[in-house]
């Protein structure tokens, strides 16, 4: 038997070769887990660099963050060259015939989550803006959600801006294109302050580069360097490591990076001061890759303090801890260390699978759960099992894992949610079901413990989760139904 450190160590490991695969169960079911609607990715040198593979290493690092779409501009000689279509970040950047086009001295990228029916191209980023003579002038990519997104993109239709797709993140790209004759810094600060909800961005023009967070930072943004002259920004330190850049910190709520064309290196402005932070908490808990830091915390700790914490507030007698992977592992492990019960990796994956079959009934569907994963049933068989898990949303996988673990023969079946219970949707750029599909808005913790047919049933309490994360400074509206921001309408994503 492994001891808990080599554990670690293998689970990490795993990430530096293979895309991160959060929660295989849930992919079986799309509206049963939050998706995060993308990953950016950002580089600049005051020098020509292979943009082509950097900024490839570096979106497939944050391949987990979308992988229905991916899409590049790269600035080379005061020209912005782009590309993007559907597929995975390798099948995009397979279609480029010609790498030497995209070498030059900067580039942002962007993949992308989308819902089913969701797949128009116009929508895929960067959104990029041409002049008179049909070149690119201004390219962006966003991370978020903006919720009043709708009523600017009126009042920039009644003034004669033309929309080519249905996307909040355009709206923020036609405000940047309106304001600069001001300069691109203060076209950006005029933008930031008439847009509302979550953004991190990265974008260019023909001659500058830039990056910019929200006034709360609720979707994350990093900041590394290669050297003294090139520069990478991205939505996961992962993504530093994936091209060789030291990560130096996290783009500040409210800060605008840019350069200046009479300066060397990147200027830093702050739009606002004095911002409150509030990072999305379900980062930490989900979306982020586990070998990331985002805000100075590293993200595999604190899902392992999570299974410390939940072990620490709902003790059990148990023979073993499983962990759901991937994002289960890290708090099983934590749990096995807190409590003393044995942890066995039992619950085996198959890494070659795609996101899903197509198969006509639902007696197949039920059994593609078998093919995407497997316990090894002498681990199990007659022992009182913890199952460790990240979240609950509509219940549907949860409750396909534990018929799994019946089928098998386990004794009894104890259930923990390193997340507390989530109650409302997301405004602010993750996809989660409306509130009347949470199922933990609709019963009581002993209603769902019945529905999944589990013995006993915890959620992570809100103190803490706070107390794992060291500050409230976060963003909890999922579980609380307080936004920092006003929540605005629902996004309609399946209109897109």
């Amino acid at each position: 038997m492994k001891d808990l450190q080599q554990h670690r160590e293998d689970y990490l490991n795993q990430f530096k070769e293979n895309t991160y695969g959060r929660n295989l169960m849930k992919t079986d079911d799309p509206f049963d887990s939050p998706s995060e609607e993308c990953g950016i990715f950002g580089l600049y040198s005051n020098n020509d660099v292979d943009t082509f593979s950097m900024s490839q290493f570096g979106l497939f690092a944050l391949q987990h963050r979308g992988q229905e779409a991916c899409g590049i501009s790269v600035m080379k000689q005061g020209k912005i060259f782009n590309i993007k279509d559907e597929g995975l970040v390798l099948d995009v950047y397979k279609e480029i015939r010609d790498p030497e086009t995209f070498m030059g001295n900067s580039a942002i990228g962007h993949t992308r989550y989308t819902t089913a029916g969701d797949k128009k191209k116009y929508n895929f980023q960067p959104f990029f803006a041409k002049n008179e003579y049909d070149q690119t002038i201004l390219s962006i990519a966003h991370n978020g959600n903006l919720t009043n997104a709708a009523e600017l993109k009126k009042e920039l239709e009644a003034e004669g801006v033309v929309f080519r797709a249905t996307s909040d993140s355009e709206v923020i790209l036609r405000l940047i294109q309106k304001h600069l004759d001001l300069g691109l810094r203060a076209a950006i600060k005029t933008t930031m302050e008439k847009i509302q909800g979550a953004y991190s961005v990265v974008g260019m023009t023909r001659n500058k580069f830039f990056a910019f967070r929200d006034f709360y930072g609720i979707r994350p943004l990093v900041l590394g360097a290669i050297d003294e002259k090139t520069y990478v920004v991205a939505s996961e330190s992962v993504a530093l490591d994936a091209v060789g850049a030291q990560y130096v910190r996290d783009i500040l709520p409210g800060e605008i990076i840019y350069t200046n064309e009479n300066e060397t290196g990147l200027q830093s402005f702050m739009a606002r001061e004095n911002c409150e932070k509030r990072t999305c908490a379900f980062e930490y808990i989900y979306f982020a890759r586990p070998d990331s830091i985002m805000e100075g915390l590293n993200v595999h700790e604190i899902r392992e303090k999570s299974g410390m914490k939940i072990w620490e507030q709902a003790p059990v007698e148990a023979d073993i801890v499983i962990g759901v992977p991937d994002s289960g592992v890290p708090a099983a492990i934590g749990f096995s260390i807190a409590s003393g019960i044995p942890f066995r990796p039992v619950l085996i994956k198959n890494r070659y699978i795609g996101r899903s079959f197509i198969v006509p009934t639902q007696e197949m569907r039920e059994r593609i759960v078998n093919l995407k994963l497997n316990p090894i049933i002498s681990e199990i068989k007659g022992k009182r099992v913890v199952i460790i898990d990240d979240s609950i949303v509509r219940g549907t996988t949860s409750k396909r894992l534990v018929k799994i673990l019946k089928d098998a023969g386990v004794k009894e079946i104890h259930f923990r949610s390193v997340s507390p219970p989530i109650i409302a949707p997301c405004y602010l750029g993750i996809d989660t079901p409306v509130k009347d599909d949470l199922i933990a808005a609709n019963m009581s913790v002993e209603e769902l413990r019945v529905y999944l047919g589990v013995d006993t049933l915890e959620f992570l309490s809100m103190e803490n989760l706070k107390n794992i994360l060291g500050s409230s400074d976060h963003c909890f509206g999922c579980f609380t139904e307080e936004y920092p921001v006003p929540a605005g309408p629902y996004p309609d994503y399946t209109d897109e």
